[in-house]
């Protein structure tokens, strides 16, 4: 039975959001170079399995439960990141949810001794040693495995517009990249990154997978990171392609988006109609322009052939999945989109920022300080 010819029962939908923190010194803003084990003992206590480390010492990575709606996905994003910073303070430390530091230099940084890290580190070399970036992934729950690869193959599209309201990693080692998102650039340099083929089938997707593992180029499907992908170890269609929001609010808009769009292509066909898929030539193009001038540019509407402005590409958005937010209870969350435009992202705040602190007198080093100091601040805003 093909995949059109099935009869569908609607996905749970359920949410697993991931995020990534950076550890930094609270006196100087640096990120730290190692983390201590008491530390993380103290973190696994508090939050077992919730919590993990990340490629590197300066690193931490936590996971929500599986949550029934956004609410309950903002809640525990709330408890995470206010355990987390429970647990690194009395050491002189702090998180920030920003997708790169500042000004840190990635020669310095120490990757985590595991067996699995020290694996990639030997692989990629310095790829590996660039990877001082964070994310966040969101795992949406669909059991159905077809589904999950036929709703991938349609989710593409409305990437690129979530890149772009995450975005939070306008710095490099101390510079102005130019760039909303250089998170994106650095990871670019992976193999296996960027936005998936188009499958058939899931036995489509695992045909082609199993062919790099018995070729002995990858373990499993977990060393696949395109910016959706079927998770390995879930059954949830995994978004990965955006920044780490700064603030929790804007975390759990960007969640609802991609729960809410998701919904809709479900919706879509179950009356026997689909999202087009379009090429990744022109979805990259889209990508690229969220990378480089995030909210404050325009996307390519595909449709007119035409550059478009992308406040008016999320009102269009929000139009289509309006329904769907209001099915799935996060109208209000899926709404804040439109406050996220209005007094930007994470980059806007970081680049203003610095501006005012050189503006006024400030050294480069202090004005990095000053970046440093408000994403301290932002990263705790309605969470403490």
């Amino acid at each position: 039975m093909s995949i059109a010819s099935e009869i569908l029962k609607m996905p749970s939908l359920s949410l697993g959001i991931e995020e990534e923190y950076l550890i930094v010194d609270q006196d100087t803003g640096k990120l730290i170079r190692e983390a201590s084990p008491k530390m993380l003992m103290d973190a696994r206590l508090a939050l077992g399995k919730q919590v993990s480390q990340e490629f590197f010492q300066s690193q931490i990575e936590v996971g929500t439960s599986v949550c029934k709606t956004v609410k309950e996905a903002r809640d525990e994003l709330i408890r995470l990141r206010r355990t987390v910073s429970d647990v690194v303070e009395p050491y002189g430390l702090a998180i920030i949810a920003s997708s790169t530091h500042p000004n840190a230099s990635y020669f310095t940084q120490r990757h985590t001794p595991r067996e699995r890290y020290e694996i990639l580190a030997q692989n990629m070399q310095v790829i590996a040693r660039r990877m001082v970036i964070c994310g966040m992934h969101v795992h949406a729950g669909i059991e159905d495995s077809n589904l999950r690869i036929d709703l991938m193959n349609q989710a593409t599209y409305v990437l690129p517009h979530l890149l772009a309201l995450s975005s939070s990693s306008p710095f490099w080692e101390g510079y102005d990249t130019g760039l909303m998102s250089y998170r994106i650039a650095v990871w670019n340099e992976l193999p296996r990154t960027g936005l998936p083929e188009h499958f058939e089938s899931y036995a489509d997707f695992e045909r082609h997978v199993s062919i790099l593992v018995h070729a002995g180029v990858i373990e499993d499907s977990t060393k696949i990171w395109w910016d959706i992908r079927p998770s390995h170890r879930f059954p949830t269609l995994e978004m990965r392609v955006a920044d780490i929001c700064t603030r929790v609010e804007d975390a759990v808009c960007i969640a609802a988006l991609y729960q809410c769009w998701l919904h809709m292509l479900w919706r879509l066909r179950r009356e026997n109609q689909r999202w087009r898929s379009y090429a990744n030539m022109l979805l990259y193009e889209n990508r690229w322009l969220a990378q480089r001038y995030g909210i404050d540019g325009h996307l390519i509407d595909y449709g007119k052939g035409e550059m478009v402005p992308y406040p008016e590409l999320i009102e269009e958005l929000l139009s289509f999945i309006m329904q769907d937010a209001e099915d799935l209870g996060c109208m209000e969350e899926v709404e804040h989109a439109r406050k996220i435009l209005e007094r930007g992202t994470s980059a806007h705040w970081q680049r203003n920022a610095y501006q005012q602190a050189i503006a006024e007198g400030a050294t480069p080093e202090k004005a990095i300080k000053a970046v440093v100091d408000l994403l301290i601040e932002e990263t705790m805003k309605g969470v403490i």
